[in-house]
């Protein structure tokens, strides 16, 4: 199946030169030593038992971007995980990260899968409002130290790769009223769950009686990691723990602010009891 955008086909992979360039661009985008790198061959099996492994060419049948996912069961029902999706930077601004993972969920809809999940780290501000303000997923699990603290990828370097588990409902016919990620009235008053000190360095407040509370992360994770590894663990363990404490007492994710003028962006988590 092919889906055509302007000069741009988004399509199943096919042939060998398919996965190779798939395995290539794994590599411009995490780095060569990526421990978690998908090979040709996974490419290939996913593919006969519903997974998902497709791309983006253009005209002249580069590969710009790609999606891979895999098919299952979880508790009882069948699932979809997709497990990668990456865009070369030069092709980036053409909404292919939003048409592969459309592309996708066209697929696995025609096997009867409704629900989808995949990982993203908490921390990057442009990954939340994109999976929540345009697909419309939603954070339904944190998972500490996920992928360990030494994959490779120069992407990572070295930090605790902490994931929010989305969770994305495939059951509505048309994809769901694109968010604004715009902040609403009285968003201000809304407690805080992590803060930043005078020094800059982000910290997490306990759990007070609150039925609602921000979670703030920084606008760009790498603006943070330049400024060295301590900074970058600081703003990983105080969302961690903002994260946690209230998932633990029921809270849940109802939607994502972006950044506005000098204030970080921020989730926005309600308790459910």
């Amino acid at each position: 199946m092919q889906t055509p955008t302007a000069d741009i086909t988004i399509r199943d992979f096919v042939s060998q030169a398919d996965y190779d360039a798939c395995v290539a661009l794994q590599d411009v985008t995490w780095g060569r030593g990526f421990s978690e790198r998908v090979p040709g061959a996974i490419l290939q099996c996913a593919q006969k038992v519903g997974g998902v492994s497709a791309g983006a060419f253009d005209g002249e049948g580069r590969l710009l971007g790609f999606v891979f996912g895999m098919t299952g069961i979880r508790d009882g029902a069948l699932v979809h995980w997709s497990d990668m999706l990456a865009v070369r930077p030069e092709a980036q601004g053409l909404q292919l990260g939003e048409k592969l993972k459309q592309f996708q969920r066209d697929a696995v809809c025609r096997l009867g899968v409704r629900t989808m999940f995949w990982t993203a780290d908490p921390l990057v501000a442009r990954n939340a409002h994109f999976n929540i303000n345009h697909l419309g997923a939603l954070p339904a699990e944190y998972v500490e130290n996920m992928y360990g603290e030494h994959t490779g990828s120069v992407l990572h370097g070295g930090m605790p790769t902490d994931r929010v588990v989305y969770r994305w409902s495939l059951d509505n016919a048309c994809a769901p009223a694109e968010r604004s990620g715009l902040p609403m009235q009285g968003d201000e008053l809304i407690p805080e769950a992590t803060i930043t000190r005078a020094d800059g360095a982000p910290v997490a407040l306990l759990t007070r009686d609150e039925s609602m509370v921000r979670i703030h992360v920084p606008n760009e994770l790498g603006d943070v990691q330049a400024q060295g590894t301590n900074r970058a663990h600081a703003w990983r363990l105080a969302v961690r723990s903002a994260f946690t404490a209230r998932l633990a007492h029921g809270f849940v994710v109802t939607r994502f602010v972006r950044a506005q003028g000098d204030a970080l962006p921020y989730y926005v988590l309600a308790a459910t009891r």
